[in-house]
């Protein structure tokens, strides 16, 4: 059976290389990448490339897919650090047994779950970010990427093919 990756981005001004990077290395490995969003339809960057958004997450279950990402992005601060729906569907992912990801501002909205306290985790190096991990009781360490077993955390667009291998790696 294949594997599937669920890689959800803001509905505006996400990060083409947080994106494009980790879907490549994805299906490069034969898994198969759908790109959700709040909404369906062409969405566009944060340095204007564009994407199609299959579907809405929270219409799909995360039960159908091995790893559930939140990609970066400017968007990502604006439209999905305060989305609790978010919140509440990666805690479920999570107690289902799916790897939960997040890359940059992604790990941000990740580390917001809680399940990251008293852990280590990564995001992008600005202040805003690296407050919102000490908020949540995490241990912010300067590293592309770190992985634990069950949630993994990238920098950004630096970190964003070493985040691709990563996922891959996890889900061997």
């Amino acid at each position: 059976m294949s594997k599937k990756a669920l890689l959800i981005i803001p509905p505006d001004r996400f990060n083409e290389d947080e994106l494009f990077h980790p879907k490549a290395e994805l299906e490069n490995a034969g898994i198969t990448v759908t790109v959700a969003s709040t909404k369906t339809g062409e969405i566009t960057g944060d340095n204007q490339g564009k994407v199609n958004a299959e579907v809405v997450y929270s219409d799909v279950s995360a039960s159908d897919y091995n790893v559930v990402a939140v990609i970066g992005g400017s968007g990502t601060i604006d439209y999905l650090w305060g989305d609790d729906q978010l919140i509440q569907y990666l805690k479920q992912a999570y107690e289902q047994k799916i790897l939960v990801a997040g890359i940059c501002a992604g790990s941000v909205a990740v580390v917001k779950t809680g399940l990251l306290a008293g852990r280590q985790a990564t995001c992008y190096p600005v202040d805003v970010m690296i407050d919102e991990l000490k908020a949540n009781s995490v241990d912010y360490v300067v590293q592309n990427v770190v992985a634990h077993d069950d949630i993994i955390t990238s920098n950004g667009p630096d970190g964003a093919r070493d985040f691709g291998k990563s996922l891959v790696t996890a889900l061997a």
